[in-house]
């Protein structure tokens, strides 16, 4: 047995992570001490680091809920487990060619910038119209991006 300092040592989870897990029913509520302390057992860790290495993939704290499930579940079918992980994969492609698309805006705004002296700069442009044309005949007065700016 030991305490959570030791038990997100072994198993590579914050402390914190732990505390998480356990209000979310993500793990059940460790055990106490008479003093009070959690007191985690090896079963506990190695259900932390099943934790740890699915959040490394990227799995969401439900789609773990779902694998742990699975996982305790001598009954189940590798099929469950694969089309979850297939969901997942999906997902991260879907969120990939999301990131690839605002590199590339990114790239083209970055590139028709001179980053000069001057004040225009479409990178700017684009954020305040969502248009790559120029329309500058809106404009913010000076001061509201200033005080705008205090506010948040």
């Amino acid at each position: 047995m030991m305490n959570i300092g030791r038990a997100s040592s072994a198993s590579g989870v914050s402390s914190k992570m732990i505390r998480y897990y356990e209000q979310n029913g993500l793990i059940p509520r460790a055990d106490r001490t008479e003093s009070g302390y959690r007191d985690y057992s090896d079963t506990d860790v190695h259900m932390l680091r099943f934790i740890r290495r699915a959040r490394d993939l990227g799995f969401s704290v439900a789609e773990i809920g779902n694998l742990l499930g699975l996982w305790r579940d001598d009954a189940r079918q590798s099929s469950e487990v694969k089309r979850l992980a297939e969901g997942h994969v999906r997902e991260l492609e879907r969120k990939i060619a999301g990131l690839q698309d605002m590199v590339q805006t990114l790239t083209v705004l970055i590139r028709s910038c001179r980053g000069d002296h001057r004040p225009h700069c479409p990178i700017l442009h684009q954020l305040e119209t969502g248009q790559d044309n120029e329309d500058r005949s809106v404009k913010p007065r000076a001061g509201a991006v200033e005080s705008a700016s205090r506010r948040t």
